[in-house]
């Protein structure tokens, strides 16, 4: 595929990101329409849009490969992120909407103090830098290989001018324009899945009946495994329960994700908005792996070596790019590009909202769209940018995927300390003594991770996706063990009754 056609397409699409930036930031480049869209989005935008932040880059090329050795396990999973979605909807935006929220970690100074708050809010600052990060580079790295190494181009430029692109069309807007142009890039994530079904179905001449019984008869078509629970990581209820607890943690307690919700009118269309969106992401889930079952299918057919691929990852922009023709080519480019940057540009504007919001005390000013906050803010937004080139470039020196795919599950570690904190305060009505939280937070991964690294030698037991919730209990412990008496009613920021809603 031509290098130059490709980019001759990303160009026009970002031209058009750049048009939608100037018409939704028209007289609107305040704090308000930055952090929380003046709470006036419409929850069906919300909705649809967030399939294209949830959904990154990483996601759109892994899970395909993933089909290999798992089939449709990862379903499993999924499953139980519908669940958490659901969580989400019914316990947690209740509760960010009955106290007025801009940040969600304003949340725990107010019920547990003022370093809980810190905690939280840092947590989320590096986990996400590290995260959003991590998935940008792997699918520059694509961007690479089949564009800009015909040029020569460095791949510091590449991640450069990536970023730039991302800044300039939301460093006015932010939330506001973010809600409307990952709308336009989940279109396109959408499509390109849909057509790549298309587009090697016709290759292996099978209609759309043959099609799905070629997927269902397929050896990758299992969804469901029960076996060897202690020794597997695929285990139905491990697959399940992480699915459920990873949602909540890294969703519902995570700035990006609810930064949307929280844009929405009212508490109902906020709701509206997640169980929407809960129903789109499961189908749009079933697309992915069956997209990588017919891969698979594909390079049987046509004879592909897939065990000269570096990594399973590599599959499908390998048959996309170079074996379907150009029209396949070009959609999975822009299917790629609109996955990872709704993820990339969601992420920068939540970390300044973070940042602005939880450390420069924004939201305690009596005028939040002061010119000169509206400068700070520029300054965090660019700050934020420059950061992420930075670790991806660390990323890039490396060069070790081991050692990149531990970085990026240490990223994950840090969201127990967050459901532990949160659960907490919800559950309980306890109070803690607030200066050891920092301590707690940083103790918990480490037994954490102590555990993962020898459970399976002591007990026979791999940890999978349900260490989130080991990592949350174990701060959840030391919280109770460091907390006192009970708060008073009018001090306990819990679960909200129905009619505190009304």
């Amino acid at each position: 595929m031509s290098p130059i056609v490709l980019l001759s397409f990303l160009i026009g699409y970002f031209a058009v990101l750049i048009l939608i930036s100037a018409i939704t930031s028209k007289g609107a480049s305040d704090n308000s329409s930055f952090f929380i869209a003046n709470r006036n989005s419409k929850w069906y935008f919300v909705a649809f849009g967030m399939i294209g932040t949830a959904l990154s880059g990483v996601t759109f090329i892994s899970v395909p490969g993933a089909v290999f050795n798992s089939g449709f396990g990862y379903f499993q999973f999924v499953l139980g992120n519908a669940v958490g979605f659901v969580i989400i909807a019914t316990v947690l935006l209740p509760l960010y909407y009955k106290i007025h929220l801009i940040s969600i970690y304003t949340y725990l100074e107010k019920r547990l103090g003022f370093w809980s708050y810190k905690s939280g809010a840092m947590i989320f600052l590096i986990s996400r830098t590290i995260g959003s990060a991590f998935r940008l580079y792997l699918v520059a790295i694509v961007l690479q290989k089949f564009i800009f190494d015909a040029w020569n181009v460095p791949f510091w430029a590449t991640i450069t001018i990536c970023l730039v692109l991302i800044w300039s069309y939301t460093y006015k807007g932010g939330l506001k324009t973010i809600i409307i142009t990952d709308t336009l890039q989940t279109v396109f994530l959408l499509s390109s899945v849909v057509l790549s079904i298309y587009f090697i179905s016709k290759s292996l001449d099978l209609d759309l009946a043959q099609t799905f019984e070629t997927v269902k008869n397929s050896s990758y078509s299992k969804v469901f495994f029960w076996e060897d629970f202690f020794s597997s990581k695929n285990h139905f209820v491990k697959q399940f329960l992480g699915g459920v607890f990873v949602t909540v943690a890294m969703t519902g307690l995570d700035q990006d994700l609810m930064q949307k919700n929280l844009s929405c009118k009212n508490i109902g269309e906020a709701q509206k908005n997640m169980l929407t969106f809960t129903s789109v992401f499961l189908v749009i889930n079933i697309f992915f792996l069956s997209v990588g079952a017919l891969l698979y299918q594909y390079a049987a057919a046509k004879g592909i070596d897939v065990s000269t691929l570096a990594t399973p990852d590599h599959l499908f922009p390998e048959i996309s790019l170079n074996y379907l023709g150009m029209a396949p080519a070009i959609i999975f480019m822009l299917g790629l590009t609109a996955a990872t940057f709704a993820t990339t540009d969601s992420a920068l504007t939540a970390l300044t909202t973070s940042f602005c919001v939880d450390f420069l005390g924004f939201d305690k000013k009596k005028d939040q769209n002061d010119a000169s906050l509206v400068r700070t803010r520029h300054m965090v937004h660019v700050l934020f940018s420059f950061v992420m080139l930075l670790v991806i470039l660390v990323f890039k020196v490396i060069n070790n995927d081991s050692v990149v795919n531990a970085i990026f599950k240490a990223a994950g570690y840090t969201y127990g300390p967050l459901l532990g904190l949160f659960a907490f305060g919800m559950i309980t009505k306890r109070k803690v003594t607030d200066k050891y939280v920092p301590y707690i937070c940083i103790l918990s991964p480490i037994i954490s991770y102590f555990i993962d690294y020898n459970s399976l030698s002591w007990i026979g037991y791999s940890i999978g996706f349900e260490l989130i919730v080991i990592n949350g209990l174990i701060t959840y412990v030391f919280l109770w063990l460091n907390s006192k008496k009970k708060m008073k009613e009018k001090e306990y920021f819990g679960v909200p009754e129905v009619a505190d809603l009304n």
